[in-house]
């Protein structure tokens, strides 16, 4: 993997662009990002080989008959990394990071509801040695949901769209559909000619059962960067607490700021779940200040800085292996 560190503006435009569109052609970014298409082409290819930059199709995690449960995961001194090394390995994991705070891991697990919580968190998550605890709670409602929080980046884009996290019925899945998702899991911008012929449909029903399943909801573009990449410095998940009446029109305030990428309500605590990513540190200060501060029914909130993602949207991101290995631990 290339270091993120000498990434040029060009190549953060192209990446900005990509969290926009995972599958927008190169001539589309190139207008986006401002330069010919033939530079974008081959600054993107780069950028997607070297993985600093992975485009994933991934099924949306809110499906009737799933729950989507949060792990906070403390750890014995010095095991963190033997442990988030297992944890990876769990492909029903949507987000798995190293975090700062009370616990040491964070993740969020997709649970299908004929399976036992109790099995995955005893067997599957306590059972592993370095585990000293696994606080679970149950996100009750999903507000917002936003792969592009990036395109300050871009000039000429449009106002940011905020829509709430779409319910997929699992029926809407036949074994094709799965096929072709797996396949495009490993890589978003597989052509689907490509994807025909390793299903053994035709073009014209792949890009049929794709739209019809981005139409309805049912899976993601997803384009996975570090943040650091871009030049954003601060990563932070909050727990808000808030007054019970105020819950709800707390949680929709939040999800129209810029930079807030995820906001959800959980079972615990009266307390909402909201993942900032913003570009320095001065801009947290101005937003739990002058937003986050005054909003009426916050009562308080503790905060974790992210320190380190391996899976967003089910997806393992191809750089933390590397990140590993430049580090000293």
């Amino acid at each position: 993997m290339t270091s993120t560190d000498h990434l040029g503006d060009l190549d953060r435009r192209i990446i900005a662009a990509l969290q926009g569109d995972g599958r927008a052609s190169w001539t589309e970014i190139a207008e986006l990002s401002g330069s010919s298409v033939a530079t974008v082409a081959r600054r993107g290819q780069q950028l997607l080989r070297d993985g600093v930059v992975r485009v994933a199709v991934v099924p949306s995690t809110h499906h009737a008959g799933a729950d989507l449960f949060v792990l906070r995961i403390t750890c014995a001194p010095g095991t963190q990394m033997e442990v988030l090394t297992e944890l990876v390995q769990h492909t029903n994991l949507r987000f798995l990071g190293l975090v700062t705070g009370t616990y040491d891991i964070l993740a969020e697990l997709n649970l299908p509801r004929e399976e036992s919580l109790q099995a995955r968190i005893v067997d599957g998550i306590l059972a592993i040695k370095g585990v000293l605890r696994c606080d679970t709670d149950l996100t009750l409602h999903v507000y917002k949901v936003a792969h592009d929080w990036s395109r300050q980046l871009l000039s000429d884009v449009p106002p940011e769209q905020v829509a709430e996290a779409h319910q997929c019925d699992p029926s809407h899945f036949d074994s094709a559909d799965r096929q072709i998702v797996e396949l495009m899991r490993e890589d978003g911008r597989s052509s689907f000619r490509t994807v025909a012929a390793e299903v053994g449909l035709n073009e014209s029903t792949v890009r049929r059962r794709f739209e019809t399943l981005l139409s309805r909801g049912c899976i993601l573009v997803t384009t996975l960067v570090p943040a650091s990449a871009l030049g954003f410095e601060s990563e932070i998940i909050l727990s808000i607490t808030v007054s019970p009446p105020f819950l709800d029109s707390v949680a929709r305030t939040l999800s129209r700021y810029r930079g807030v990428r995820y906001v959800a309500a959980m079972l615990s605590s009266n307390a909402l779940m909201c993942e900032l990513i913003l570009p320095s540190t001065q801009d947290l200060f101005d937003f739990t200040t002058n937003t986050l501060g005054r909003l009426e029914g916050v009562q308080g909130w503790t905060a974790s800085v992210v320190l380190l993602v391996l899976r967003r949207g089910f997806v393992e991101t191809p750089w933390w292996r590397a990140s590993l290995e430049s580090a000293q631990w």
